[in-house]
């Protein structure tokens, strides 16, 4: 195996990118634009290209397909805990090397990523892949929903090599001056997707496998892309041979860092499985069709959340940067405004859902029941909504300074620590209404929680820290 090494020099000139260092220097709302419109447009093209799938799916193969992919969610949070676990990880400290000026550090950080995306694809989806059937059943699958359930899975797992790498180094690619390309790489993903979902859906008859063989697609598209930007020497990052694959001090810090959305990815997962049981058990009959409401609910809050990610990718560059480079008060004000644009967009999925529920169960199928039931839980779901976005923003806040216990705490208190005892007291009182208040009930909690502590950490610590 031939070594890879990281060369850069800080003061060439980078073709499509301005040097890092802006990001100390330039306005903080010019760099939120600059960083976080790019990444919002990727994140909204990766949400509406899930949501396409969903649709192709309710309306191409039927209720039972939608309930399948609902079963699959648990696992897909798994494979992204393993994926986020490096990515964020990774970009997070180049960042943060970047504002220390210390060049050598920030560029060393690419191989590792590189070969820690490699070693956890391998061995997370090889393990998954031989016991994929008791994985689903564990997770909630019926002899109904397992057909789609796995067949969906099975491709995904296939091409975990390809789409790990290809995030990993995505995520690296924006945190290092280059956030344009990053979406162009995103958008990739979502364009080769989106024309070869239907075609493989509807054409080659291959039902939810279509589904799923389009996003590996995608990707695969994708990751050449991302893969030449950093085999360009032109790049302000980029790889050449000569050095090792992995250093340890560089490889503790990813994961420490990445253990964040590691685990909010985890705890996903877990939720996800409680509220598929929750919804089977007391559904009766009605259960299948309950998880299949899920499914849509999940594809809905996602495309506002995942704008609020695209946000929290555009400020961690500009957050890890000015806090290595000590620069408080520029903290501060990218905190603040990043505040107020998560709030305005779930402010306005809150407003969207409950005006127009039953249209956007319509979206995803034609099936009477399960548009009912789906427009009930939107209601119920999005009525504490709009303090979502704010609640992400201070919990991925702490992780782009490189504070990931606080992190932590604040990403369990809202899909754990609140989330499941509302699940055990609220479904037995009031049914399958309970479980979307139970959901709708943590996230006002966990708000709460992420003001106070975020209250507490800067009165006490933050300038000492940075």
């Amino acid at each position: 195996m031939s070594n890879i090494a990281i060369k850069s020099s800080p003061n060439k000139s980078v073709s499509g990118a301005d040097s890092p260092t802006s990001l100390g220097e330039q306005p903080i709302g010019r760099l939120l634009v600059k960083y976080s419109v790019p990444a919002i447009i990727a994140s909204v093209a990766t949400s509406l290209y899930n949501i396409i799938d969903s649709i192709f799916i309710g309306r191409g193969v039927g209720a039972m397909a939608i309930a399948g992919l609902a079963i699959t969610f648990p696992l897909m949070n798994l494979v992204a805990a393993f994926c986020m676990l490096i990515a964020v990880g990774g970009a997070t400290i180049s960042s943060i090397f970047l504002g220390q000026k210390n060049l050598r550090s920030a560029t060393d950080v690419a191989n590792n990523v590189l070969i820690l995306c490699l070693i956890n694809a391998l061995i997370f989806g090889g393990l998954t892949l031989i016991f994929l059937d008791p994985i689903l059943y564990f997770f909630g699958a019926t002899d109904e929903t397992i057909p789609y359930a796995h067949e969906f899975m099975q491709i995904i797992l296939y091409g975990t090599p390809i789409s790990y790498v290809f995030i990993g180094l995505n995520y690296l690619m924006r945190a290092t001056g280059y956030p344009k390309k990053a979406m162009i790489s995103a958008l990739i993903s979502v364009v080769v997707n989106v024309i070869f979902a239907p075609l493989f859906i509807f054409e080659f008859d291959w039902g939810i496998k279509g589904a799923a063989a389009a996003t590996v697609c995608g990707q695969s598209v994708a990751f050449f892309w991302v893969l030449i930007h950093f085999l360009n020497k032109n790049s302000y990052v980029h790889f050449v041979k000569g050095n090792s694959w992995l250093q340890g001090h560089i490889v503790k810090r990813i994961y420490a860092i990445g253990m964040s959305p590691f685990l909010m990815n985890v705890c996903a997962c877990v939720v996800v499985i409680f509220i598929n049981k929750s919804l089977l058990s007391v559904g009766g009959d009605d259960g299948n069709l309950a998880v299949g409401a899920y499914g849509i609910l999940n594809r809905t809050a996602m495309f506002f959340v995942m704008i609020v990610f695209g946000v929290t990718q555009g400020m961690q560059p500009i957050l890890g940067y000015n806090f290595g480079a000590g620069n408080v008060e520029r903290v501060k004000r990218t905190l603040y405004k990043g505040l107020i644009i998560g709030g305005t967009i779930t402010s306005v999925g809150c407003l969207v859902t409950q005006l127009f529920p039953s249209q956007v169960a319509e979206l995803f199928t034609v099936e009477p029941a399960l548009i009912e039931m789906s427009r009930r839980a939107i209601r119920i779901f999005f009525l504490a909504f709009p303090v979502v976005g704010c609640q992400i923003i201070i919990q991925n806040f702490f992780q782009s300074i490189g504070k990931p216990k606080v992190s932590i705490f604040l990403s369990l208190t809202r899909q754990l620590i609140f989330l499941l005892p509302f699940l055990w007291i609220l479904p037995p009182m009031m049914g399958i209404e309970g479980v979307w208040a139970s959901m709708c009930s943590s996230d006002f909690l966990a708000f709460v929680v992420a003001v106070i502590t975020a209250i507490i950490i800067f009165k006490r610590s933050f300038k000492k820290a940075a």
